[in-house]
């Protein structure tokens, strides 16, 4: 019976400090897919969605808008995504993958205004926790 109790209490006492040293689960969303980057970025940049994950931009990120010549780092446009949130586009969107490697993806998202036409090129590349945005370059043809 004495046997019996030690292996109990030892028992417990394994088990409570496994739960003591187990982490919080990373709440962090991570972008697999193409598909889910893409629309990730759309809702962010054109819906003012401010619920996009920090994993959506490459640390490396650059934006390019061709009309002003200027480009941007990640910290610059996450700021810029930040500081528009809730604005909501008033236009049709759509995107396509124009082209597929294995260790990268060029998509173009169009976004029609009544006036205009705005298509972003974005570079996808893919790294250990899923796809991300190396490059988006903004156009109005």
């Amino acid at each position: 019976m004495k046997k019996t109790l030690y292996t109990i209490a030892a028992l417990f006492f394994i088990l409570t400090s496994m739960s003591a040293f187990a982490t919080a689960p990373n709440r962090s969303v991570i972008l697999k897919s193409k598909a889910e980057v893409l629309n990730a970025y759309i809702s962010a940049a054109t819906l003012g969605n401010d619920t996009w994950d920090k994993n959506l931009l490459a640390y490396d990120f650059l934006y390019i808008n061709t009309a002003t010549g200027k480009e941007y780092g990640r910290t610059a446009y996450s700021n810029f995504l930040k500081a528009n949130k809730g604005l909501k586009f008033n236009c049709t969107i759509s995107y396509e993958i124009i082209n597929e490697t294995g260790e990268h993806a060029t998509a173009k998202a169009i976004m029609k205004f009544e006036n205009f036409t705005r298509v972003d090129y974005i570079t996808l590349q893919p790294r250990k926790r899923g796809w991300e945005i190396a490059k988006v370059v903004t156009t109005y043809p």
